[in-house]
């Protein structure tokens, strides 16, 4: 299955280069507004998901670097172990790796991730989650491949017919 491995480079290129562009156009914090309830926001996040441990001073980037490390590895050893015929389970696992590496990437250059995608729910009046923490293509990667993984173990739950001895 290491065919597959197109995809986490994909997504890893894609991460990349639209920090990059989001880095050359916007100033911390600064929003641009593509729609109504879609802004590009450039922020930093030196935590995990939804800013965890974002204020520990700085140890965590390297605790997150090297739990992302280990989990990319463990992750492609089973992407490579797969048979031929469990597609949706490589596409999903394509899509961690590459997220994974993306803000790995970030992690280790930068000591932080680049966000940039900011939500706004409408139907939600809650300010607590409005708007929705900023994230970024590797983010919404792993989300979708986590999502594949679900569906994947979800359909694998059918009951199985008894083999012919």
């Amino acid at each position: 299955m290491k065919h597959w491995l197109w995809l986490p480079a994909v997504v890893i290129l894609l991460d990349q280069a639209s920090k990059w562009l989001v880095l050359s156009i916007l100033r911390p914090y600064q929003a641009l507004e593509i729609l109504p309830y879609l802004h590009l926001t450039l922020m930093f996040n030196k935590g995990a998901a939804f800013s965890l441990l974002a204020d520990a001073g700085g140890w965590q980037r390297w605790l997150f670097a090297g739990f992302a490390l280990l989990v990319t590895l463990a992750l492609v050893i089973w992407l490579l172990r797969l048979q031929a015929n469990e597609r949706l389970l490589a596409i999903g696992l394509g899509l961690i790796i590459g997220g994974a590496v993306g803000n790995l990437i970030d992690r280790v250059a930068f000591g932080h991730v680049v966000d940039f995608i900011q939500v706004y729910l409408p139907a939600i009046p809650l300010r607590l989650f409005n708007p929705w923490p900023a994230f970024n293509i590797a983010d919404s990667a792993i989300s979708l491949g986590v999502v594949l993984l679900l569906m994947e173990t979800v359909r694998g739950e059918r009951p199985r017919q008894p083999m012919d001895g």
